[in-house]
Parts: C-alpha cells; structure tokens; sequence
C-alpha cells in the first residue's frame, strides 16, 4: 500500500502516475464504504445463527488476526508501557468491545438498515461532546446547527410525528448508545495517548487484541456453548472479522496517510446509504419513505457539524 511517505523521496512522477495514484485511493475509498456498509447486514445474519456476544467475539478475533498478520509483515511490535496497557483496555472497550456489542443486541429486534443510520449519528454525537469536552474545538453558528439538524433527522427516522410507532425502542436506543461510545472513545483516546511513539497500526492491534480478551472473559458468562455451527452465520462472522474490522482498519490506514483525515471520515456518509442498500436488496427489510429521507438529513447535519471556521487574525 502506497503512503504520501513513501513518494516524497521518489523522483516526480509523470501525469499517467499522478492519476493511476488517485484513481488507487478512490478505489479503496469506495471498497472501505462498501466493507463497513455491508458490515450491519453480516451482523444480523451472524445473529442468525449465534448469540450477540459470539458475533462480536468471532469479529474482533478475526480482526485481531488479521492485524497481527499485518504487523508480522511490517514488523512492528505491540506499545510498551502498563499506563499505554491501561488507557488501550479503556480504549478498547470504548471502541470496541461495547459498541460492537451493542449494534449485535441491537440488531436482534431492529433492521439492519436502521442500526447502519443510527451509526451516521456517530460525528452529531462528537460535536456535542467536543463542545464540552474539548476546549480547543470551538463551536461555530454553522456546526451547531448542523448538530440541530442531524438530530431533527433522527427523530424524521424514528418517526417521532407518529410516537414512534412500530419502532422496537430498546433496539434502537443500543444502536443510538453505540454510536455514542464511538467519540466518547475517540476522545478518551485523544486526551491518554497522544504522543505515545507508536505506529497507529501496534496501538489497534493491541486494542483489538485486549476487546477480544474482554469478550471472551463475558461471553462465557452470558452465553452457552452452540450445540451446532450453521455455516452462513459462521461464514457472515469470520467475512465481518476479516473484512469488516481487519482489513477495513489496514485500508483506512492508508487513506488517512495518503488523503489525510478529512477526506478519508467522509467514508462515514457513505456508509448508512450502503448499509440499507444492502438491507432492503438482500434480506427484503422493508423501507418507509421516512428512512432515507431522515437519513439524509442525519448525514447533511453530520457534514455541517465537520465545517470548521477561518481562524481570525
């Protein structure tokens, strides 16, 4: 995977390479949309076959996996540090082991396509945070009312005119929780271990590894031993795993390195469009004309909310 790092002591390029490269990083920005929108439909056929905790278990196992094998090829080595070990297991459970775990429970009662727009909610979710949190994130007239309209397009999903009617509330309310914990992690993470000296590649290998460590201590405890192993649902976790966590990470990677950060979170608008997509097309979930309406005023809030102002003079 080609880097901004590993250009700038090449000779320049010709104009047929400059293309080839950005045509490469649209590529993988399109294939990382299609990886985590398609994620919430092998969640719910995970949930066919194995309890909550399995699927998410399964998940970070294979994503582990396939971190580890990356990390041998690159030889890279896991942090060092017990305070590093400390913040990574909070980290991991903030990132990981809880939202994970909830979008499975979640997805027992509601579709697929509702739990992949609850995830959009994820940077409304940030700003209102960052407000509070972040002292250096000043909120500007045009974020907050992104934030006001994202959240009006929540309740446009949920179908807030009709008191919420046919809508499974605690599923629901899991998808929303789980979304909320993405930016509470993200901003744990960034006030414990920026600076650390290592690679972002050792850290999420070390989270991923320490999530999979805190479901296999639970899912014993809440969960039996399947008696059989039907092989779609097995296939669908081990596909979310391998995919959907490991390589998805590896490729984000390599977006942010190449386009930068800005550019490579607007993966996160395409995300629910895929995701009920790949809902009503493949399991027939139904789709009232609210959805995708409300979902596209989620994600027009999302994007106002990531407008940052001009710094004065």
């Amino acid at each position: 995977m080609t880097t901004a790092t590993d250009t700038t002591t090449r000779v320049p390029a010709p104009v047929t390479s400059r293309t080839r490269r950005t045509l490469d990083w649209r590529l993988r920005f399109g294939a990382l949309s299609l990886i985590w929108g398609f994620s919430f439909l092998l969640i719910k056929v995970g949930t066919h076959g194995y309890a909550p905790f399995q699927v998410t278990l399964g998940r970070l196992v294979f994503g582990t996996a396939v971190l580890a094998a990356a990390m041998a090829v690159k030889r890279e080595r896991l942090p060092h540090g017990a305070r590093t070990w400390a913040h990574l297991t909070v980290a991991a459970f903030l990132l990981n082991a809880l939202p994970f775990s909830l979008f499975a429970y979640s997805e027992l009662t509601i579709p697929s396509t509702l739990a992949g727009i609850c995830n959009a909610t994820s940077p409304l979710w940030g700003m209102a945070l960052s407000l509070v949190a972040l002292s250096e994130d000043r909120p500007t007239r045009l974020r907050v009312a992104g934030l006001g309209l994202g959240f009006l397009g929540v309740l446009t999903v949920l179908g807030a005119w009709q008191g919420f009617d046919g809508l499974d509330a605690r599923g629901t309310t899991m998808a929303l929780l789980a979304s909320l914990s993405y930016p509470i992690g993200w901003i744990y993470v960034r006030r414990t271990l920026a600076g650390t000296g290592s690679s972002a590649l050792s850290m999420t290998g070390a989270q991923l590894l320490l999530a999979s460590i805190q479901l296999a201590v639970v899912t014993p405890l809440f969960t039996s031993l399947p008696t059989h192993l039907p092989l779609i649902p097995l296939l669908a976790i081990a596909t979310l795993g391998a995919l959907g966590t490991g390589l998805a990470l590896l490729i984000q990677y390599g977006l942010v390195a190449e386009v930068g950060p800005t550019t490579a979170q607007m993966v996160t608008y395409f995300i629910p469009v895929i995701a009920t997509g790949a809902g009503v097309a493949v399991l027939g979930e139904s789709l009232r004309w609210s959805t995708p309406v409300g979902a596209v005023i989620v994600l027009a809030g999302a994007a106002l909310t990531q407008v940052r102002g001009t710094p004065k003079e």
